[in-house]
Order: C-alpha cells, then sequence, then structure tokens
C-alpha cells in the first residue's frame, strides 16, 4: 500500500506525506544528541502512516540498531502477538519511539536524548494524526502525560490529552519487554491490549488535559539517507 493510499487523497494528504518524508530524512541525519555517535542507524518508525492508533516506546534496542527498524526483538515478537490477538497487525499501526538511537548497552534514554528527539515524536504525532497513543512503559508515558506517576500506577486506563495540538486518548501500557523480565505481566498486558479496540471507537476528547508544543522543524534537510526500507514502509 503507497502513502497516498493509506493517508487519503487531496492536497492536504499529499502535504502530510511530503512533510512526513521531510521529516524522516531530517531524523536520518540527526546529530542533537551524543546518540549519534554511537548508532548504527536512526530508527524513525514504521507502520501505517495515517493510523488511528500510535505506539511509541523507549528506544531501539541492537536488532532494531542493525535493521533501522523499531520493535524487531524480542519484545517486538510480543508486540506483534499482543496486536494479533484484538485483531490488528504491524500494517494497521504506526510504531516508534522516544528516542530513535540505540541507547549504548540498551540504558535508559537521557533526559537530553528525550528532549532532543522530541520534535520527531510530535512530528509524527501531528502528521500521522492519530487517535489513540499507546505509550509503552515509563519513558513514553512520562513524556507524553508530564507525570512523574509510575506506569505501574496508571497503566490501563485511558487519559485524554492534547498531543501536537490534536486531542488524543493516551493509553499507557507496560513494555513488552517487561513481559520478558516479568512473565505475569503478560496477561496484564493482555487485559489492557483487549480496551483498545473499543477505546479506538470512542468519540475524540474535547477539551483535552493538556497543551503539547507542536513538533519543531518538521520541514528539515532533504539529505538522502541510504535506509530507503523505512521509506518503503511509506511507499516512498
Amino acid at each position: 500500500m503507497t502513502i497516498s493510499e493509506q493517508m487519503g487523497q487531496g492536497p492536504e494528504a499529499g502535504s502530510r506525506r511530503e512533510r512526513l518524508v521531510e521529516l524522516y530524512r531530517e531524523a536520518s541525519g540527526c546529530t542533537r544528541c551524543p546518540l549519534s555517535e554511537t548508532r548504527t542507524r536512526v530508527v524513525f518508525g514504521s507502520g501505517n502512516a495515517d493510523a488511528d492508533l500510535m505506539f511509541i516506546g523507549e528506544g531501539p534496542g541492537s536488532e532494531e540498531d542493525r535493521q533501522g527498524l523499531p520493535f524487531v526483538g524480542r519484545a517486538g515478537a510480543v508486540l506483534t502477538d499482543l496486536l494479533d490477538e484484538i485483531g490488528l497487525s504491524r500494517e494497521d499501526v504506526w510504531i516508534s519511539n522516544v528516542v530513535r538511537c540505540r541507547p549504548p548497552g540498551n540504558r535508559d534514554p537521557q533526559p537530553l536524548e528525550v528532549e532532543s528527539c522530541q520534535p520527531y515524536t510530535y512530528g509524527q504525532i501531528q502528521l500521522i494524526e492519530p487517535r489513540v497513543i499507546g505509550t509503552l512503559g515509563n519513558f513514553a508515558t512520562r513524556l507524553l502525560t508530564s507525570s512523574r506517576t509510575p506506569i505501574s500506577r496508571v497503566r490501563g486506563t485511558p487519559q485524554a490529552h492534547t498531543l501536537a495540538g490534536r486531542p488524543v486518548f493516551l493509553m499507557p501500557l507496560f513494555h513488552p519487554a517487561a513481559a520478558l523480565r516479568t512473565p505475569s505481566l503478560l496477561e496484564t498486558l493482555r487485559e489492557d491490549f483487549r480496551k483498545l479496540p473499543d477505546l479506538l471507537n470512542e468519540p475524540l476528547p474535547e477539551g483535552a488535559a493538556r497543551e503539547s508544543a507542536t513538533a519543531a522543524a518538521v520541514a528539515g534537510a532533504a539529505a538522502d539517507h541510504r535506509g530507503a526500507d523505512q521509506l518503503d514502509l511509506f511507499g516512498g
């Protein structure tokens, strides 16, 4: 499916396509933080560019860094299975992270790194226009809610927010990697994922709780990048 088929037709769809490709190209050459010095590939995101459901995780691991695609390791297999159980596939959703370069040794992202990647995080929200965002783990949940409340206390309860100038439902979820470390959490993830189809059918929230800054520098440098396989997901 091409990006025009995914995003619809007409001038607005064409403009969003161009801006998303520009954002991808800018991210591909990003040097905003020190992670650019150790990465193999920038992991921009993948999936349906007109998805109603977006997932935002933590950061790429070793396999993601090698392939340039998000959630293709063991945690990604868990995510794929969870989607399948609610009748969705990876091609139906958009998947990304709060940082798009692998932190060395798979350590936690540092505040500067998350902040440096915010233009790409909010730029994707702005251009893809999801109705529901599933935040996978503490880092994505804290970023998009501006709250330090642990994921264990907020998981599974939808929140109404305004992100990148758009009303959305935000669903805090455990990161799939947590189920690999603690198998008992897998059933909790299943329980929370089962709430997503109904949430997708809810009317968008009015007067959402928080206004986030829109993405900065959506139209960026158009430098060529060898990682064309990510663009291929858009039909580019």
